[in-house]
């Protein structure tokens, strides 16, 4: 007899019961911190907030990670980068990016997400030389940012469709860390980059040889995190190396890959990834202008990130479909494609860690690079989310799941 009044109400709730599922938690939490960081940094705290993060604790000849904000982007998301090799390594060997049939789509997806991006960003602030090492900016994904998003819709979209965004998210990540290793080095020092490779090395032996207990890699990775602060490489590159020499199994023939990604993850994006949030979104904006916030820099990576990624996602997938490369995700229609795309322009993470490094001597730059991002990523999601709303052909999915779930005894 309730049972009409019953489907409206859990139709219109379902968002709300979304947000305590996996796929969303961690990105609502990265909203709700975001957000809070701007609130500090818009109020009376705005002071302590700043002296917090920046009042360094000794001179940097003594060491170079002088104050929390250096601890947190080049010490804490280490742990960070570590997880993201873990995942790498797993989807190479066994998951979705293991064999070519699998890997083709996401690869060449990600590749056109990158590339799209930074050229809208060169032809509206390539101009000014200054603003020119910003480019790789809008050419990251957030991962937990994104499937958070997605997890609101629930099972209104594909499943084929959450693991299209994941695995080419993953990829962007691979893309973003060689970028920063590659772009983003701003001297070396080779002895100490020698050091790296022979620990790496060393890492690697362990591996090829057995050692099968994980305390070994883990004093590895430290030791390999020290050598490439040093050599003036960024220091989270050693998150990545140092996962990717993880043995898939150990003594006990579990898989010592897997069970160390099952740990950290939850550390990761409930705890590091917050906390970077939090160090690197707040920006004072209640004094900008119109001008300021709407200047070359922050409206290159907003228009890179909303517009930039879909249409570089989405002309590679509809032309690898066409042209027989790579298959459609299976069960999604082009509408429900295209709100996906939208998504991958949440770029917050990676995106404000690379503005950090592009321009960590101006404060007034890293300040307009953060609204960018926020704006860019802001917009995507809102966009992606209606669209996806609106465009889904998959009602019928909910109202099954939830029929079983009423099931249950």
């Amino acid at each position: 007899m309730l049972e009409p009044i019953r489907k409206p109400i859990r139709r219109a709730i379902a968002p709300v019961r979304a947000l305590f599922v996996s796929d969303a938690s961690a990105g609502v939490l990265l909203i709700l911190v975001a957000a809070a960081a701007l609130v500090v940094a818009n109020s009376p705290l705005a002071e302590d907030y700043h002296n917090l993060l920046y009042t360094y604790w000794w001179p940097k000849e003594v060491f170079y990670l002088n104050d929390l904000h250096l601890w947190i982007n080049d010490g804490l998301m280490v742990i960070f980068f570590f997880v993201v090799g873990l995942e790498v390594k797993r989807e190479l060997i066994a998951g979705e990016l293991s064999s070519a049939d699998k890997r083709t789509l996401p690869i060449i997806s990600a590749g056109a997400g990158m590339a799209v991006p930074a050229l809208i960003f060169v032809t509206i602030a390539g101009s000014n030389p200054e603003l020119i090492r910003g480019w790789a900016i809008p050419a990251a994904t957030d991962i937990a940012f994104a499937m958070g998003v997605l997890g609101l819709l629930g099972s209104r979209v594909p499943a084929s469709l959450r693991l299209f965004l994941l695995t080419v998210a993953i990829v962007d990540d691979i893309g973003a860390v060689l970028v920063i290793a590659v772009f983003y080095t701003a001297h070396l020092d080779v002895m100490w980059l020698a050091i790296s490779f022979v620990v790496f090395g060393a890492m690697v032996g362990m591996n090829r040889f057995g050692v099968k207990s994980f305390w070994p890699f883990l004093l590895g990775a430290i030791a390999l995190w020290l050598a490439v602060l040093f050599s003036g490489v960024h220091a989270t590159i050693a998150g990545v190396l140092a996962a990717l020499t993880i043995p898939m199994r150990d003594a006990n023939g579990h898989s010592m890959l897997e069970k160390a990604e099952h740990a950290l993850a939850p550390w990761s994006a409930y705890l590091v990834v917050p906390i970077f949030g939090f160090a690197n979104a707040g920006v004072h904006i209640l004094d900008m202008t119109v001008e300021q916030i709407f200047a070359p820099l922050p409206l290159a990576i907003a228009t890179g990130l909303f517009l930039g990624k879909q249409l570089g996602i989405f002309t590679i997938v509809f032309l690898s479909v066409k042209l027989g490369i790579a298959k459609k995700p299976e069960n999604a229609n082009w509408m429900e494609i295209w709100g996906v795309t939208i998504l991958t322009g949440i770029g917050f993470t990676m995106s404000l860690f690379i503005s950090g490094l592009a321009f960590g001597n101006s404060q007034l730059l890293v300040d307009e690079a953060k609204i960018g991002i926020l704006l860019g990523s802001i917009i995507s999601a809102v966009i992606g989310y209606v669209a996806l709303r609106v465009t889904t052909q998959h009602p019928e999915e909910t109202e099954h799941l939830e029929e079983a779930r009423q099931a249950k005894p």
